[in-house]
Protein backbone atom coordinates (compact mmCIF):
# COMPACT_ATOMS: atom_id res chain seq x y z
CA UNK A 1 0.00 0.00 0.00
CA UNK A 2 1.53 3.37 -1.19
CA UNK A 3 1.41 6.28 1.15
CA UNK A 4 1.18 10.04 -0.58
CA UNK A 5 3.04 12.89 1.02
CA UNK A 6 0.58 15.88 1.23
CA UNK A 7 2.69 18.92 -0.07
CA UNK A 8 2.94 21.22 2.97
CA UNK A 9 2.08 25.15 1.80
CA UNK A 10 4.41 27.47 3.36
CA UNK A 11 1.90 30.75 1.68
CA UNK A 12 0.42 30.97 5.61
CA UNK A 13 3.47 32.52 6.24
CA UNK A 14 2.61 35.88 4.13
CA UNK A 15 -0.13 36.61 6.36
CA UNK A 16 2.20 37.32 9.47
CA UNK A 17 4.35 39.92 7.25
CA UNK A 18 1.83 42.82 8.16
CA UNK A 19 2.01 41.87 11.92
CA UNK A 20 6.09 41.86 11.39
CA UNK A 21 5.94 45.37 9.66
CA UNK A 22 3.48 46.89 12.79
CA UNK A 23 6.12 45.31 15.05
CA UNK A 24 9.02 47.24 13.46
CA UNK A 25 7.63 50.36 12.70
CA UNK A 26 5.67 50.60 16.10
CA UNK A 27 8.89 48.71 18.50
CA UNK A 28 12.23 48.02 16.77
CA UNK A 29 12.72 50.98 14.65
CA UNK A 30 11.86 53.45 17.69
CA UNK A 31 14.01 51.25 19.85
CA UNK A 32 16.84 51.27 17.81
CA UNK A 33 16.82 55.06 17.64
CA UNK A 34 16.86 55.12 21.59
CA UNK A 35 20.42 52.53 21.05
CA UNK A 36 21.94 55.57 18.40
CA UNK A 37 20.82 58.81 21.17
CA UNK A 38 22.26 56.52 24.33
CA UNK A 39 25.94 55.99 22.31
CA UNK A 40 26.12 59.66 21.35
CA UNK A 41 25.78 63.24 22.94
CA UNK A 42 23.58 65.18 20.90
CA UNK A 43 25.02 68.88 21.02
CA UNK A 44 22.58 70.31 18.12
CA UNK A 45 20.56 68.51 15.70
CA UNK A 46 23.36 68.87 13.45
CA UNK A 47 26.40 67.98 15.61
CA UNK A 48 26.58 65.03 18.05
CA UNK A 49 29.91 62.98 19.38
CA UNK A 50 30.22 59.09 19.89
CA UNK A 51 30.62 58.30 23.57
CA UNK A 52 30.24 55.32 24.02
CA UNK A 53 28.90 54.04 27.22
CA UNK A 54 29.74 56.96 29.04
CA UNK A 55 25.95 57.78 29.48
CA UNK A 56 25.05 54.00 30.92
CA UNK A 57 27.91 54.62 33.40
CA UNK A 58 26.83 57.98 34.79
CA UNK A 59 23.15 56.84 35.00
CA UNK A 60 24.17 53.95 36.81
CA UNK A 61 26.26 56.05 39.30
CA UNK A 62 23.45 58.46 39.35
CA UNK A 63 22.11 58.09 43.40
CA UNK A 64 19.01 60.09 42.40
CA UNK A 65 18.53 56.96 40.01
CA UNK A 66 19.08 54.92 43.00
CA UNK A 67 16.12 56.59 45.47
CA UNK A 68 13.60 56.30 42.01
CA UNK A 69 14.61 52.73 41.90
CA UNK A 70 13.99 52.14 45.39
CA UNK A 71 10.95 54.17 45.49
CA UNK A 72 9.35 52.15 42.14
CA UNK A 73 10.38 49.09 44.00
CA UNK A 74 8.69 49.48 47.29
CA UNK A 75 5.49 51.29 45.01
CA UNK A 76 5.17 47.74 43.01
CA UNK A 77 5.03 45.53 45.36
CA UNK A 78 2.78 47.42 47.83
CA UNK A 79 0.84 47.02 44.56
CA UNK A 80 0.89 43.43 44.23
CA UNK A 81 0.67 43.11 48.14
CA UNK A 82 -2.80 44.82 48.21
CA UNK A 83 -4.63 44.51 44.37
CA UNK A 84 -4.01 40.77 44.19
CA UNK A 85 -5.74 39.50 47.48
CA UNK A 86 -8.42 42.40 47.25
CA UNK A 87 -8.87 41.44 43.71
CA UNK A 88 -9.32 37.80 44.67
CA UNK A 89 -11.78 38.55 47.76
CA UNK A 90 -13.62 40.64 45.31
CA UNK A 91 -13.80 38.02 42.52
CA UNK A 92 -15.70 35.19 45.25
CA UNK A 93 -17.73 38.02 46.45
CA UNK A 94 -19.26 38.51 43.16
CA UNK A 95 -22.38 36.93 42.31
CA UNK A 96 -22.26 34.13 39.42
CA UNK A 97 -25.42 33.97 38.18
CA UNK A 98 -28.89 36.16 37.04
CA UNK A 99 -29.02 39.78 36.78
CA UNK A 100 -27.02 40.96 39.62
CA UNK A 101 -23.85 39.28 38.15
CA UNK A 102 -24.18 41.70 34.98
CA UNK A 103 -24.93 44.77 37.17
CA UNK A 104 -21.92 43.94 39.44
CA UNK A 105 -19.56 43.49 36.34
CA UNK A 106 -20.48 47.00 34.76
CA UNK A 107 -20.06 48.68 38.33
CA UNK A 108 -16.90 47.00 39.12
CA UNK A 109 -15.72 47.72 35.81
CA UNK A 110 -16.14 51.43 35.86
CA UNK A 111 -12.95 52.86 37.13
CA UNK A 112 -11.31 50.97 34.55
CA UNK A 113 -12.92 53.15 32.25
CA UNK A 114 -11.92 56.62 33.71
CA UNK A 115 -8.59 58.19 32.05
CA UNK A 116 -5.23 58.41 34.00
CA UNK A 117 -5.17 61.73 33.78
CA UNK A 118 -8.83 62.26 35.06
CA UNK A 119 -8.21 59.19 37.88
CA UNK A 120 -5.25 62.08 39.32
CA UNK A 121 -7.56 65.14 39.10
CA UNK A 122 -10.55 63.07 40.84
CA UNK A 123 -8.51 62.29 43.67
CA UNK A 124 -6.57 65.58 43.64
CA UNK A 125 -10.22 67.01 44.82
CA UNK A 126 -11.02 64.13 46.76
CA UNK A 127 -7.85 64.57 49.36
CA UNK A 128 -8.16 68.21 49.75
CA UNK A 129 -9.00 69.38 53.49
CA UNK A 130 -11.64 71.67 52.23
CA UNK A 131 -13.65 70.28 49.75
CA UNK A 132 -12.48 66.84 49.30
CA UNK A 133 -14.17 63.70 51.34
CA UNK A 134 -11.02 61.69 52.22
CA UNK A 135 -9.75 64.80 53.40
CA UNK A 136 -12.11 66.80 55.65
CA UNK A 137 -12.99 62.97 56.80
CA UNK A 138 -9.91 62.23 57.73
CA UNK A 139 -9.51 66.15 59.44
CA UNK A 140 -12.81 65.59 61.16
CA UNK A 141 -11.30 62.19 62.69
CA UNK A 142 -7.87 64.50 64.36
CA UNK A 143 -5.28 63.44 61.27
CA UNK A 144 -3.23 65.94 60.15
CA UNK A 145 -3.55 65.01 56.30
CA UNK A 146 -1.79 66.62 53.79
CA UNK A 147 -0.90 64.93 50.49
CA UNK A 148 0.92 67.83 49.07
CA UNK A 149 3.22 68.74 52.81
CA UNK A 150 3.92 65.06 53.84
CA UNK A 151 5.68 62.88 52.00
CA UNK A 152 4.27 59.65 53.78
CA UNK A 153 0.33 60.71 53.33
CA UNK A 154 1.29 61.93 49.53
CA UNK A 155 2.87 58.45 49.10
CA UNK A 156 -0.32 56.13 50.99
CA UNK A 157 -2.77 58.28 48.70
CA UNK A 158 -1.12 58.28 45.43
CA UNK A 159 -1.07 53.90 46.53
CA UNK A 160 -4.36 54.31 47.61
CA UNK A 161 -5.60 55.69 44.18
CA UNK A 162 -4.00 52.40 42.21
CA UNK A 163 -5.25 50.20 44.37
CA UNK A 164 -8.81 52.19 43.28
CA UNK A 165 -8.55 52.26 39.69
CA UNK A 166 -6.77 48.99 39.34
CA UNK A 167 -8.17 46.20 41.59
CA UNK A 168 -11.35 45.88 39.08
CA UNK A 169 -8.96 44.51 36.55
CA UNK A 170 -7.84 41.44 38.84
CA UNK A 171 -11.25 41.13 40.24
CA UNK A 172 -12.45 40.50 36.55
CA UNK A 173 -9.75 38.65 35.50
CA UNK A 174 -9.67 36.38 38.74
CA UNK A 175 -13.83 35.81 38.26
CA UNK A 176 -13.12 34.85 34.63
CA UNK A 177 -10.63 32.08 36.23
CA UNK A 178 -13.89 31.06 38.72
CA UNK A 179 -16.68 31.19 36.26
CA UNK A 180 -14.37 28.50 34.06
CA UNK A 181 -14.09 26.05 36.70
CA UNK A 182 -16.55 23.04 36.05
CA UNK A 183 -19.25 22.53 38.27
CA UNK A 184 -18.33 18.30 38.39
CA UNK A 185 -15.27 20.22 40.93
CA UNK A 186 -18.05 21.91 43.33
CA UNK A 187 -19.88 18.66 43.57
CA UNK A 188 -17.50 16.47 44.29
CA UNK A 189 -16.47 18.94 47.20
CA UNK A 190 -19.98 19.25 48.55
CA UNK A 191 -19.89 15.13 48.42
CA UNK A 192 -16.63 15.18 50.53
CA UNK A 193 -17.89 17.97 53.03
CA UNK A 194 -14.87 20.14 52.32
CA UNK A 195 -15.27 23.53 54.04
CA UNK A 196 -15.23 27.02 52.18
CA UNK A 197 -11.68 27.53 52.58
CA UNK A 198 -10.79 23.67 51.64
CA UNK A 199 -12.59 24.90 48.07
CA UNK A 200 -10.53 27.53 47.40
CA UNK A 201 -7.12 26.16 48.33
CA UNK A 202 -7.51 23.26 46.73
CA UNK A 203 -10.14 23.84 44.24
CA UNK A 204 -10.46 27.40 43.06
CA UNK A 205 -6.74 28.89 43.58
CA UNK A 206 -5.13 26.32 41.16
CA UNK A 207 -7.52 26.80 38.50
CA UNK A 208 -6.57 30.66 39.35
CA UNK A 209 -2.92 29.98 38.84
CA UNK A 210 -2.74 31.77 34.85
CA UNK A 211 -5.23 34.29 35.37
CA UNK A 212 -3.22 35.32 38.85
CA UNK A 213 -0.21 34.91 36.60
CA UNK A 214 -1.26 37.20 34.19
CA UNK A 215 -2.68 39.85 36.50
CA UNK A 216 0.24 40.25 38.91
CA UNK A 217 2.65 40.59 35.92
CA UNK A 218 -0.07 42.85 34.12
CA UNK A 219 0.26 44.89 37.84
CA UNK A 220 3.92 44.35 38.08
CA UNK A 221 4.35 46.14 35.14
CA UNK A 222 1.68 48.85 34.91
CA UNK A 223 2.76 49.83 37.97
CA UNK A 224 6.57 50.18 37.62
CA UNK A 225 5.63 52.43 34.54
CA UNK A 226 3.48 54.67 36.20
CA UNK A 227 3.60 58.25 35.50
CA UNK A 228 0.33 60.27 34.54
CA UNK A 229 -1.50 59.65 37.90
CA UNK A 230 0.84 60.68 40.34
CA UNK A 231 2.30 63.35 38.28
CA UNK A 232 -1.17 64.98 38.21
CA UNK A 233 -1.69 64.32 42.14
CA UNK A 234 1.27 65.21 43.54
CA UNK A 235 3.65 66.45 40.26
CA UNK A 236 6.43 63.77 42.02
CA UNK A 237 6.70 65.70 45.75
CA UNK A 238 6.01 66.62 47.98
CA UNK A 239 10.39 67.14 47.86
CA UNK A 240 11.05 63.40 45.73
CA UNK A 241 8.36 61.47 47.62
CA UNK A 242 6.33 60.42 44.70
CA UNK A 243 9.01 60.69 41.51
CA UNK A 244 9.08 57.17 40.22
CA UNK A 245 10.90 56.14 37.39
CA UNK A 246 9.05 57.26 34.43
CA UNK A 247 9.32 61.11 35.66
CA UNK A 248 12.67 61.22 37.13
CA UNK A 249 12.78 59.77 32.85
CA UNK A 250 10.42 62.65 32.05
CA UNK A 251 12.54 65.24 33.43
CA UNK A 252 15.74 64.11 31.79
CA UNK A 253 14.78 63.64 28.32
CA UNK A 254 11.93 67.00 28.59
CA UNK A 255 12.85 69.18 31.42
CA UNK A 256 16.69 69.14 31.05
CA UNK A 257 17.07 68.01 27.08
CA UNK A 258 19.80 65.52 28.24
CA UNK A 259 18.75 63.01 25.12
CA UNK A 260 21.94 61.03 25.49
CA UNK A 261 21.50 59.96 29.09
CA UNK A 262 17.85 60.02 28.77
CA UNK A 263 18.40 57.14 25.92
CA UNK A 264 20.63 55.37 28.32
CA UNK A 265 18.55 55.68 30.74
CA UNK A 266 15.23 54.50 28.69
CA UNK A 267 17.47 50.92 27.76
CA UNK A 268 18.64 50.20 31.21
CA UNK A 269 14.31 51.02 32.59
CA UNK A 270 13.30 48.81 29.81
CA UNK A 271 16.15 46.14 31.13
CA UNK A 272 15.00 46.37 34.70
CA UNK A 273 11.61 46.06 33.54
CA UNK A 274 12.11 42.24 31.54
CA UNK A 275 14.62 41.23 34.23
CA UNK A 276 12.18 41.60 36.88
CA UNK A 277 9.18 40.05 34.88
CA UNK A 278 11.08 37.46 34.37
CA UNK A 279 12.59 36.70 37.71
CA UNK A 280 9.00 36.99 38.50
CA UNK A 281 7.37 35.17 35.92
CA UNK A 282 9.67 31.87 37.03
CA UNK A 283 8.79 32.20 40.36
CA UNK A 284 5.58 32.07 40.26
CA UNK A 285 5.85 28.98 37.64
CA UNK A 286 8.54 27.04 40.35
CA UNK A 287 5.64 27.71 43.24
CA UNK A 288 2.77 26.41 41.00
CA UNK A 289 4.50 23.74 40.71
CA UNK A 290 5.74 22.92 44.14
CA UNK A 291 1.96 23.06 45.31
CA UNK A 292 0.51 21.27 42.49
CA UNK A 293 3.43 18.50 43.55
CA UNK A 294 2.15 18.98 47.67
CA UNK A 295 -1.00 18.36 46.71
CA UNK A 296 -1.05 15.19 44.57
CA UNK A 297 0.67 13.91 47.79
Amino acid sequence: MSTTTKPVNQKAWWLVLPVFLCVAFSAILPLMTVVNYSVQDIISPERRVFVGTEWFAAVMRDEELHAALWRQLTFSLSVLIVEIPLGIALALSMPSQGWKSSAVLVMVALSLLIPWNVVGTIWQIYGRTDIGLLGTTLQSLGFDYSYTGNATHAWLTVLAMDVWHWTPLVALMCYAGLRSIPDAYYQAARIDGASKFAVFRYIQLPKMRGVLMIAVLLRFMDSFMIYTEPFVLTGGGPGNATTFLSQFLTQKAVGQFDLGPAAAFSLIYFLIILLLCFILYNWMQRVGTQTEETGHE
